[in-house]
């Protein structure tokens, strides 16, 4: 990886933007191309602390667009490429589906087919594409997934992000072409988009409105924290075996209820009781639950631990409470999210889209 030129797609996201710091802080030698549309949920105040560093470009833009891509390739000498980009909200993937098929396959594939012609006769690049836990389906109440568990898909974003990575492989098994791929489980920490689980639960219970759970509350997922997830998939770049899968995962198995407990009455901690004297717990809605809520997640992360000497660093307690430390610090964040205001500093820098 010495000297290497990146580029990173989905750089502006949640783990992407926690990646993108990592390389530049860890990599001084590396150059890094973050490709990123601008989506509802990348944002470049997320990188705003790099954004004048020499080594890093931020270029606007879609992974579906061919003819940018590989513009990008041939400009940037790109050697390695990190594949983040993806639609990934569940609920969004049931009431609109196709915004995943198009970014989540044929991005993919457009990024493959534009490595592929760029680095033909090279034996010095890599191409990794992160993926997720979800492809593998839905557990029982024991039982981790392994690399070797069949997958399984129950949502359109899982089944497109199992199409993609079987794509992916695919590449490697027909071209020998350089893939590693990576699996991983629930994500959390700074710069998380506040539709998802714990960053909703902490902006709603600052504002003392109703937390909503899904069904009984009692879904089981597997939590890591994003800079561990950041620091293995930069594992796996440096030591990994081409053609190989890695499951990533933080060994901090909690209900969804367990979690949101916990968000609770770490608030009620740090910023006190509800104006009306009553703890955040009070604030807990059990709604109905979406289709095809798929029960437990639980990663066997056995295979990155023993080859590549991996292994979360931070545990859950340590990790949850780090998270709502920092949007304590970063309140102006969230509420540029939320009110949307953010998309005219898009608007401004990058022209509508």
């Amino acid at each position: 990886m010495e000297g290497a030129n990146l580029i990173v797609t989905g750089g502006c996201g949640f783990i992407g933007s926690n990646f993108v710091r990592m390389v530049l802080t860890e990599l001084p030698n590396c150059r890094l191309v973050n490709l990123d549309n601008l989506t509802y949920a990348g944002n470049p105040k997320n990188l705003a602390d790099v954004e004048n560093d020499p080594r890093y470009r931020f270029v606007k833009g879609d992974i579906c667009d061919a003819e940018l891509v590989a513009s990008i390739f041939a400009e940037e000498k790109i050697d390695t490429v990190v594949h983040f980009a993806a639609e990934s909200h569940v609920d969004r993937s049931i009431t609109g589906p196709a915004a995943f098929i198009q970014t989540n396959i044929v991005g993919t594939f457009t990024l493959l087919e534009a490595a592929r012609t760029a680095w033909q006769g090279r034996d010095d690049v890599r191409f990794l594409h992160v993926s997720t836990d979800e492809v593998y389906g839905s557990l029982g109440e024991t039982g981790l997934f392994t690399e070797e568990t069949s997958y399984d898909p129950r949502s359109p974003y899982s089944a497109s992000k199992a199409s993609s990575d079987h794509l992916v492989s695919a590449y490697h098994h027909t071209y020998d072409f350089p893939t590693l791929i990576t699996n991983c489980s629930n994500n959390y920490g700074p710069y998380h988009f506040p539709e998802k689980l714990i960053p909703l639960i902490i902006s709603n219970a600052l504002n003392g409105k109703e937390l909503p759970v899904y069904g009984d509350g009692k879904n089981v997922r597997d939590w890591l924290y994003v800079v561990d997830h950041c620091a293995a998939i930069l594992k796996v770049l440096q030591q990994g075996v081409f053609g190989e899968t890695y499951n990533i995962g933080g060994n901090n198995e909690k209900q969804n209820i367990e979690v949101v407990q916990t968000v609770c009455d770490l608030l009620d901690e740090k910023v006190g009781l509800l104006s009306s004297g009553e703890t955040r717990r009070s604030l807990i809605r059990f709604v109905k639950d979406r289709p095809g809520h798929d029960r437990r997640y639980a990663i066997d992360a056995g295979k990155i631990r023993r080859e590549l000497g991996w292994e979360p660093s931070v545990t859950f307690e340590q990790g949850i409470e780090q998270t709502i430390e920092w949007y304590l610090n970063h309140r102006e964040w969230v509420e540029e999210i939320l009110s949307g205001s953010y998309r005219d500093y898009y608007a401004q820098q990058y022209g509508e889209r």
